[in-house]
């Protein structure tokens, strides 16, 4: 008979990461998050600081606030681990599909994953531009 793992099933501090960054693009509150979601203040702090333990609906609140699929924050790949293949999903956006590739390579630490990440997304941010910018920028 197979044991079970002892892996926690959803990767929480992932998630806690992901809200945090959110939270911080809109300049909002912790309050403001939990009004927008339904999840509390308190919560919210104790998963962006990683002691949380989140529920099934809160999870499910988060990852729709955070517009992200469940299955990007379910699982926790241990760096000795074999990489699962990295699925697209419509609605994310570039930094997110890099992120989700750096995570999912084995050649990387998580930390490392992390670093990079937050570096493409910096980056990306400062380079990227709209539509109109783009449009504006051409007929100088």
């Amino acid at each position: 008979m197979k044991r079970p793992s002892n892996r926690a099933l959803v990767n929480t501090e992932e998630l806690g990461r992901a809200v945090r960054r959110k939270r911080e693009e809109l300049s909002a509150s912790l309050r403001d998050v939990a009004d927008a979601t339904g999840v509390s203040a308190s919560t919210l702090s104790r998963i962006e600081n990683g002691t949380g333990k989140p529920d099934a609906d809160n999870i499910a609140r988060l990852t729709t606030w955070l517009d992200v699929p469940m299955e990007r924050i379910f699982g926790n790949r241990s760096d000795g681990e074999e990489a699962k293949a990295v699925v697209y999903f419509p609605r994310e956006s570039t930094p997110q599909i890099v992120e989700a590739h750096l995570r999912a390579d084995r050649n990387l630490t998580s930390e490392t994953a992390l670093a990079l990440s937050e570096l493409f997304r910096v980056a990306y941010a400062q380079f990227s531009r709209t539509e109109p910018e783009r449009a504006a920028r051409k007929r100088r």
